[in-house]
């Protein structure tokens, strides 16, 4: 009897054998026990560090009047540095010689400068649609404010461009606060369409 109790308390003291550990290498749950720090206890326990979260793509569906509106705004966009050329020779003829300007200058002054004051409204109505169409789209978000921004103070420059027309045919500083003004928004606009150009869009 007392051989049996002693064998029995000797088996009762050996160690458990090792449990094999039955997760795969790739589970995502092995690799997050792998990936965690250890996490202590009591005041001192280090928080456990909460689980990333991926941000999801957004989704963004335009409309077919969209693509529209945009190929109506290219377009449109495209005469502008011809018509900012032609406008640019016929006031400087006419900043130079006044009456005695080419008659070409003389007549085509005005209409070229309605042909900018129509291509602007064009432009900024589908560009402002089409803007808040796209307000939810993240990609090219920046170049798209900056453009917008810059042709809005084309916009304001040339319509004072165009308020002070009648008084530059009749005083010199008239003519040249007229030009200078024209000239800014000239640069100011063709910024903005460089900034929509592949080369230097970033974003």
């Amino acid at each position: 009897m007392l051989l049996h109790a002693l064998a029995a308390l000797l088996l009762a003291a050996r160690p458990a054998p090792a449990r094999a550990d039955t997760t795969h290498l790739d589970s995502p749950w092995r690799q997050d026990e792998t990936l965690l720090p250890p996490v202590g206890t009591g005041r001192d326990a280090a928080p456990a560090p909460a689980d990333t979260v991926r941000r999801r793509r957004v989704v963004v569906e335009y409309s077919d009047w969209y693509a529209r509106r945009l190929a109506v705004h290219r377009w449109a966009s495209y005469s502008m540095l011809p018509l900012f050329a032609a406008q640019y020779a016929a006031g400087q003829q006419l900043l130079d010689h006044g009456i005695d300007a080419p008659l070409w200058a003389r007549r085509s002054h005005g209409p070229m400068a309605t042909g900018v004051a129509a291509l602007f409204t064009v432009n900024t109505a589908t560009g402002l649609w089409n803007l808040w169409d796209s307000r939810q789209d993240p990609a090219g978000r920046r170049s798209r404010l900056a453009h917008s921004l810059l042709l809005l103070a084309s916009d304001a420059g040339f319509t004072a461009t165009g308020l002070l027309a009648s008084r530059a045919s009749n005083s010199g500083s008239a003519r040249q606060l007229h030009r200078n003004i024209a000239f800014a928004s000239m640069g100011t606009a063709v910024l903005g369409y460089a900034i929509m150009l592949p080369p230097f869009r970033k974003d």
